[in-house]
């Protein structure tokens, strides 16, 4: 299980002893998430119970289309109802971040309910964390480590086929004959007599027939949805093509204000005083208040907020971050990486089975990853409104539970005073679920300080957000690999210097033995044989909070790991899969993508003047991912033209979506390689927006191929996995070209890419 996922388990009784110690424990809050109406599942006779094998999760989804949803009367679990009109609404426990989640979970439900796909509507879950909580994350309520799919496979179709099997109940009831003999297809129950009714037609009779503790679920064979091309057409597309999807810019309320917050300029700076005079004189202002995080100018309107910040006089102190500064704390890096201790993390395995001989060569390289913003199109928001002794907020809740703790805490109210409601985000990779929920604090710290007089919608700019903090942490690896004299690994010692992302949070229960999991993913544990490795973790501690950031940890150890294994392969004389393929357990996942990957990309085949291949394969959360990128070099530039990708994920639910996954992944991957780093200076971060925090241009995208590996498995996570070969990939084309071993990200700073 991925460390993220793991930390999750923290009870979330432990959280909430943590932030309201004067409670046994905090009431759960079970406020609906709908856009339109508030969830009646319990409601006017449905039926609506928890089943022990459908445990829900996480409380969010995709907004219900706009031809409305299905009030029941069917109802059989947490997940789906049925109404008379005939519409099915499947109930989404996973916040939609265009992930294509939504679309996944609908169409697992939808298979074994032999729904017709033009009738499934899909709605958000409410935040309940003891009804809606991730299995992969315990008893919280959250979307993260590519877990959504994976965690919910057997719920969702569990809930699907409960709904199916009482439909039919109620059919050969009401036509005297046995349930075996009743097919169903399409929304329509039949029988060989010519007897048929539409689900909504039988809905209110199968809602008294008994919900079936383990219901029969299809077999593969059987499926008509699950697993194949084109059988649902991702439902979050439509409202999002017609401008219809609501997120949390677009929220219209009675008398909704809008604030923007004059943050601090440097990491640790602190706020002497201010004038807000000038600001209050702009139209549309209609208050200036202090918060935590700084000042907020509240007005009627965007643009006049951001124009009173503008004219606000402030004075700060910023003599606590003036030191920091990326290059020293690089220097520093890089001198501890050589120095001898730190924690253990790999050690050599005692009667470990290894043919290598004593080392005759060794390679020794420093790698250095610089920090990486999250750079979502949508910025940051939430709207918070006071009201009546209670809160509501409104934005693209990912982490409900931490959201609804901080938010409560902030508010001084119980939980059961407050309302969250979940919209579709435009974009996080990991930035919307951190256990801070700094956003949704911000918003109810602002709700307070104007005394709940309106609702309020909290808007970062592109700066607030890019110099916020809250990035992937800067790592430094060292490395020293031996060959033995026949080319065969014989040591391997690996330093790794950097920030913890999880000390200092709810989450800091998971750090084993001094050990964030997180930081060392992707080389302990590795797809490769290496009972050789000794490791070694510096954990550093800075004023610059650290947050997962897509794949995590696997974002710079992929890179260290599978560009040292062309460099030893290349040592050693030996072709770079073959070497690969030599250290992988033979006929396992890994090694699967790694040839199929080749195969398709023609791996070993003559390439045009000025053009290469590299491969890489890496493994993470709990899916194999393998890329080979078709590299070229013109006066001293690199170009990547193409990418061909396999992919083993258990189960593809979606193919559709798991394609477009990789594809977004590698466009991701290929944008940071090329150009991503946010850099210090005094404290202050230099990189601030997409002028300088450049992202990849459409001309710039290779064409990608995709193949998915058949299985039969449960399916793994997509979101996140191919991301991390992309880099190595590519890094490695590059060296076979004759280029520099880049060893320093990203490639703009070794000029082989335009600044």
């Amino acid at each position: 299980m991925h460390p993220m996922m793991l930390a999750m388990q923290a009870r979330r009784e432990s959280l909430q002893s943590l932030l309201f110690p004067e409670a046994e424990a905090a009431p759960a809050g079970a406020a609906p998430l709908t856009r339109r109406t508030l969830l009646k599942s319990a409601a006017g006779g449905g039926l609506l119970i928890s089943i022990g094998s459908l445990a829900p999760s996480l409380a969010q989804a995709a907004a219900p289309s706009p031809e409305g949803v299905a009030t029941g009367p069917l109802a059989p679990n947490a997940f789906v109802r049925v109404g008379t009109d005939n519409l099915v609404t499947i109930v989404c426990k996973h916040h939609e971040m265009g992930q294509g989640n939504t679309t996944g979970l609908a169409s697992l439900v939808a298979d074994e309910l032999d729904a017709d796909w033009t009738l499934v509507r899909t709605e958000y879950a409410p935040s309940n964390p003891k009804l809606y909580n991730n299995l992969a994350f315990g008893d919280m309520q959250g979307t993260g480590g590519s877990s959504a799919i994976a965690n919910a496979y057997l719920q969702m179709r569990n809930a699907g086929a409960a709904a199916r099997q009482m439909l039919v109940a109620a059919a050969a009831q009401a036509w005297n004959v046995p349930p075996a003999e009743i097919r169903t297809r399409r929304n329509v129950l039949s029988h060989a007599s010519g007897k048929h009714a539409t689900y909504g037609e039988m809905a209110e009779a199968a809602s008294r027939m008994p919900v079936p503790d383990k219901p029969v679920l299809k077999t593969p064979a059987q499926f008509t949805m699950i697993g194949k091309e084109n059988a649902t057409p991702r439902v979050d597309s439509p409202s999002k093509c017609d401008g219809t999807a609501v997120y949390t810019i677009d929220l219209k309320l009675p008398g909704l204000l809008t604030a923007v917050i004059a943050w601090p300029p440097s990491f640790g700076a602190t706020l002497k005083s201010f004038d807000a005079t000038e600001a209050l004189k702009v139209a549309g202002v209609i208050d200036v208040v202090q918060v935590p995080e700084g000042v907020a100018v509240v007005a009627t309107r965007t643009w006049a907020a951001m124009q009173g910040r503008r004219a606000l006089k402030l004075e700060w102190d910023e003599s606590a971050g003036n030191a920091l500064d990326t290059d020293a704390l690089l220097t520093q890096y890089k001198q501890q990486a050589t120095q001898p201790g730190g924690t253990v993390f790999a050690k050599p395995e005692a009667n470990a089975a290894t043919q290598a001989g004593p080392a005759v060569n060794t390679i020794s390289a420093t790698y250095e990853f610089p920090f990486l913003a999250h750079a979502t199109m949508e910025p940051m928001n939430c709207v918070a409104w006071l009201h009546d002794g209670m809160l509501e907020t409104w934005s693209g809740h990912q982490f409900p539970t931490f959201d609804h703790m901080f938010a409560a805490k902030a508010a001084g109210l119980p939980m059961e005073k407050v309302k969250l409601h979940t919209l579709v985000s435009g974009g996080s990779f990991g930035r919307r679920a951190n256990a801070y929920s700094d956003f949704t604090v911000a918003a109810v710290n602002v709700a307070k300080a104007i005394n709940g007089r309106a609702p309020v919608r909290l808007q970062y700019t592109r700066e607030d957000d890019m110099a916020s903090g809250l990035y992937r942490p800067m790592y430094v690896h060292q490395v020293q690999v031996g060959l033995d004299a026949k080319g065969r690994v014989a040591d391997w010692q690996h330093q790794i210097v950097g920030q913890s992302i999880m000390a200092g949070t709810a989450m800091a229960v998971m750090i084993k033995d001094g050990i964030d999991s997180t930081s060392v993913e992707g080389v302990a544990p590795s797809a490769y044989k290496l009972p050789m490795m000794k490791g070694a973790l510096h954990t550093t501690t800075l004023s610059v909070r650290p947050l997962w950031w897509r794949s995590v940890g696997n974002t710079h150890t992929a890179y260290v790991m599978e560009t040292m294994m062309d460099e030893l392969a290349a040592a050693a004389g030996r072709d770079p899969l073959a070497f690969r393929l030599a250290l992988l357990e033979p006929g396992g996942r890994a090694a699967g993508v790694l040839q199929l990957a080749a195969q398709k990309a023609g791996w070993g085949k003559t390439m045009p003047k000025g053009s290469a291949q590299g491969l890489a394969v890496h493994e993470s959360f709990g899916s194999y991912v393998a890329q080979v990128a078709d590299v070229s070099l013109k006066n001293g530039k690199l170009k990547v033209d193409r990418v061909v990708c396999a992919v083993d994920c258990g189960v593809a639910v979606n193919p559709d979506v798991i394609r477009a996954q990789m594809e977004g992944c590698i466009g991701f991957a290929l944008g940071a390689l090329y150009y991503s780093e946010v850099e210090m200076k005094q404290g202050r971060v230099a990189q601030r927006n997409f002028d300088r925090y450049k992202a990849l241009r459409i001309y710039e995208m290779p064409r990608v191929e995709v193949h998915i590996l058949a299985s039969t498995a449960e399916p793994t996570g997509v979101g996140e996995p191919g991301v991390p070969p992309l880099a190595p990939a590519v890094a490695n084309a590059l060296a076979r070209l004759g280029g520099p071993r880049v060893r320093r990200l990203p490639m703009s700073r070794s000029g082989l890419v335009e600044a």
